[in-house]
């Protein structure tokens, strides 16, 4: 049964990943709000995010399928299910590894966005913009990505 969950979670996240990505921009909206002192505005039915409104540098974020945690978390999931299906002992420990994970790949997300923000403010939006999302935004997701894998895998295996 909960290889079947897992499996219908992970078609929810391909097929309703319009609604996790307006979650997840909700989710750096609000994060933004607390520790901006400039404007911030939220268009759920976009996905996007408006920060740094009243600033010399007012940029619009769009989450786009490409740059969503979803796709992170997704094959987290279909390895739980196989781990699961496979070695069914071991259900909680993969299902509590599963958690962990995408919530570590998540917060990277966030921390991906926060950190363009915050070079669009320093630097301006063509260089921040370029630094944030090309550069350093890339590397946040590939490293936090890779740190979310080990994690999964060294605690849904450890004895």
């Amino acid at each position: 049964m909960t290889v079947v969950v897992l499996l219908a979670v992970a078609a929810g996240l391909v097929f309703a990943h319009r609604l996790y990505r307006t979650a997840e921009i909700s989710l750096s909206g609000a994060i933004l709000s607390v520790i901006s002192s400039y404007g911030v505005d939220v268009i759920p039915e976009r996905q996007t995010v408006y920060f740094g409104l009243g600033s010399d540098t007012p940029l619009g974020l769009r989450m786009t399928p490409e740059c969503t945690s979803a796709f992170l978390v997704l094959p987290l999931i279909v390895v739980g299910a196989v781990m699961i299906a496979l070695r069914p002992r071991i259900r909680n420990r993969v299902l509590f590894a599963l958690g962990i994970a995408a919530l570590a790949v998540v917060i990277v997300n966030q921390f991906r966005v926060l950190t363009l923000v915050g070079l669009v403010q320093w630097l301006g939006v063509d260089t921040g913009y370029y630094w944030g999302h090309t550069l350093l935004g890339s590397m946040v997701s590939v490293f936090g990505g890779a740190a979310a894998l080990v994690a999964f895998v060294w605690l849904a295996t450890r004895k």
